[in-house]
Formats: C-alpha cells, sequence, structure tokens
C-alpha cells in the first residue's frame, strides 16, 4: 500500500480514539489555488458533522498563508486541503511553511484531490500526514480527522502570542485553563444578534475590515450551533471575512454552543483582552424571539433585521428586540426594507436604526462608528 493511504479495513465504528480527551476533533477544510469547485467538500463536512466532528470550513480560492492562519486561530487538530489544478506539489509545501511561521507546525495536514500516485512519496516526505484520492472512502476521511486528536495543553512559553491565545481559548472554553493565567477585558466588547440567513457574519466581517483599514485589529468570536444528537457542528462563518487581505490582523475563533451555554464567555473575553486586543466583536447563533444572554457579557448589542422578518406584532413580543442598543436593517436593497424600517421605529423607542447591505460595504462605515467606539 502506498505511503500515507490509510487501510480501507478501517472503520468508523471503532471506539472513539477522542472518547478520553479534552475536545472533539476540529478540522480545518480548505480549498487551495483556483478550484472553483466546492459541493464535494461541503458533502464532506456534512459528513463529518454527522461524526461529531467540529467543522471549520474557510471557502474556496485560500491561499496557504491563508488556511495556515485559520488552523492557527482555530486551534484545530487537521487541516483537510484539497486542490484540483494539478498544484499540489507547489500549494502544499507552502502550506507547511506557512503553518511553521504562523507558530504551528504540529497541526496535522491531510491533502486530497487528484494527486498522481507518483507524487504520494514527495508530499508524505515533505511532511502531509495522508494523501486520499477520489476514491477514498467517508469512513476513512472521519477516521483520520479522529486519530489526530491531542489532548488540550498549554503552549510553550516561548510559542507564537496568538497561537497561545488560541489555545487558551480551547483551555477555556472546555473548563480547563489554568488557575494563574492573566485576564484583561478589552475597552470595547459588542455582540451581533439576529435571526439566522440575517447577514450577520457578513457584517461583522465588513466590519472587521473597515477596523483593519484604519490601523486597528479586531478579534472575533463567532458561535455556531452544536449537534445536541451527535455533538458535532459546521462553522463557516470565518469564510465571509478575506483573510486574504487582511491577514493576521483579525483573530477570528469559530466556536459550538448547545442553546446559549455561554459558561466561559467571560473568560473567552478576558483572554482576548489580556493577548491586547481591545476591539472584540461576538457573533451569536441565529437567534429566536427569547435568545438574550449575550447582553450579559457585552457592552452593546446589535440586533440584526432583514425585510421579511414578521409584522409588527411579531417585533412587539418581549425578547430579542428589547436587548438592542442599536438595530441594523441589512439587506436594505430588498423588498420590504421601508416596511421594516416603520416598523422598528414602532418599537425603537429612539434607538437607532442604521440600514446597510453588507454585501457592498453600504452603512459600514456608520454602523462601525456607532458600535464600535470606544467609551
Amino acid at each position: 500500500m502506498a505511503r500515507g493511504l490509510t487501510d480501507p479495513t478501517t472503520s468508523i465504528a471503532k471506539k472513539d480514539r477522542c472518547a478520553d480527551l479534552s475536545h472533539r476533533p476540529r478540522v480545518l477544510l480548505g480549498k487551495m489555488g483556483l478550484d472553483g469547485h466546492d459541493r464535494g467538500v461541503k458533502l464532506i463536512a456534512r459528513v463529518l458533522r454527522d461524526s461529531g466532528v467540529h467543522v471549520i470550513y474557510s471557502g474556496l480560492w485560500q491561499t496557504p498563508r491563508g488556511l495556515a492562519i485559520g488552523a492557527r486561530d482555530e486551534d484545530v487538530d487537521c487541516v483537510a486541503a484539497s486542490m484540483m489544478s494539478n498544484s499540489h506539489l507547489v500549494l502544499v509545501p507552502k502550506l507547511l511553511a506557512e503553518l511553521r511561521a504562523v507558530g504551528r507546525p504540529d497541526i496535522t495536514v491531510n491533502v486530497g484531490g487528484i494527486v498522481p500516485q507518483e507524487d504520494v512519496a514527495a508530499l508524505i516526505d515533505c511532511g502531509v500526514a495522508r494523501v486520499y484520492h477520489t476514491g477514498t472512502s467517508m469512513e476513512q476521511i472521519v477516521e483520520s480527522v479522529r486519530e489526530t486528536v491531542r489532548d488540550y495543553r498549554p503552549l510553550a512559553a516561548t510559542a507564537n502570542p496568538t497561537a497561545s491565545l488560541a489555545r487558551l481559548i480551547s483551555l477555556a472554553n472546555a473548563g480547563l485553563l489554568p488557575a494563574n493565567t492573566p485576564l484583561r477585558r478589552p475597552a470595547c466588547v459588542v455582540g451581533i444578534t439576529g435571526a439566522p440567513g440575517a447577514g450577520k457574519s457578513t457584517l461583522v466581517a465588513a466590519m472587521a475590515a473597515e477596523g483593519v483599514r484604519r490601523g486597528e485589529r479586531i478579534a472575533v468570536i463567532a458561535f455556531d450551533p452544536m449537534s445536541p444528537i451527535t455533538g458535532g457542528a459546521l462553522l463557516g462563518d470565518r469564510l465571509r471575512v478575506d483573510f486574504n487581505a487582511v491577514d493576521d490582523n483579525v483573530f477570528y475563533r469559530s466556536l459550538a454552543i448547545v442553546g446559549e451555554d455561554y459558561r466561559s464567555l467571560d473568560q473567552l473575553v478576558e483572554l482576548v483582552g489580556a493577548a491586547g486586543y481591545e476591539t472584540l466583536i461576538i457573533e451569536t447563533v441565529g437567534a429566536g424571539q427569547n435568545d438574550v444572554a449575550i447582553r450579559h457579557h457585552v457592552d452593546r448589542t446589535a440586533v440584526v433585521t432583514v425585510p421579511g422578518m414578521g409584522d409588527s406584532v411579531q417585533m412587539d413580543k418581549a425578547g430579542i428586540l428589547e436587548i438592542a442598543d442599536l438595530f441594523v436593517a441589512n439587506k436594505a436593497d430588498h423588498a420590504g426594507e421601508a416596511q421594516l424600517v416603520r416598523e422598528l421605529l414602532d418599537v425603537a423607542g429612539g434607538r437607532k436604526i442604521y440600514e446597510t447591505i453588507a454585501t457592498q460595504g453600504k452603512g459600514i462605515v456608520e454602523l462601525y462608528e456607532a458600535l464600535l467606539r470606544r467609551a
């Protein structure tokens, strides 16, 4: 059997190797180079999620550096990189070099796509753990991610500071933060909440890019739902950020959550502040009428709405609209925007309403200045 290929008898029915460890598997899926097809990787993401894995999907057209930054900030166990443009012998060594440059040479790298058999040995020799071809089974892919899991431990004192922050967030989220860890709250902590599909992630990405344009370093913590059945999660919000443009001036961390279980959030906030970030944006899971706990952890809260979210009776119900310090009427180019703003005016009670088209960057400067000003 060629090096780097998993034994086909491997089965995900084996005892879960991470059962006694401090976290579920975390994998970053990335498409490097000019490959513009994502149907296959999305299928793999769903299978991994349904197998109890926490999957971070970084999107198409990723650079080696962008993937390395994502792997470090997300503190993943494994990077699963795919490419279809016959560029594996160029891009994969660059990815491994970038992982070393950002302080995480220990992260496992698996490679898939159209890889000629004669190139497998070269990829393994440069540091790749597994090479998968188009005939690889889903069971093999799941097992290859599971076998990369190692128990969380603090990184060495000489480690890259951002890598150390990412690991400390992992430890805190697992309830394992060392007692003597420095903590400090950032100057500005804001929460972005609203219904699923309102465009929260795109708004966060646009505001982060605006902060970088102003010479600031921005931190983002984005929550997505965790399956109550498998414990898996699909964490796809970071793909809205163009890391090819912002590089590592934006620290972006995705976390899975059940309901509104923010028990570790105050520690996470203070870890970010202690790492030198003065601005932190927290994006909640797509919220319903009673998802209001985020207001206890932030300085200001923006509730994102879109045309068609419901009539004025829905808006008058107690819950999420009450916690807003300001409202965002996103997708302002959609039909029904004027009606949405009128209905928000009925419940706003003097609170500001900002109209935005996040995909076009419209209204972002005004929202940034209103929401991210430092008191």
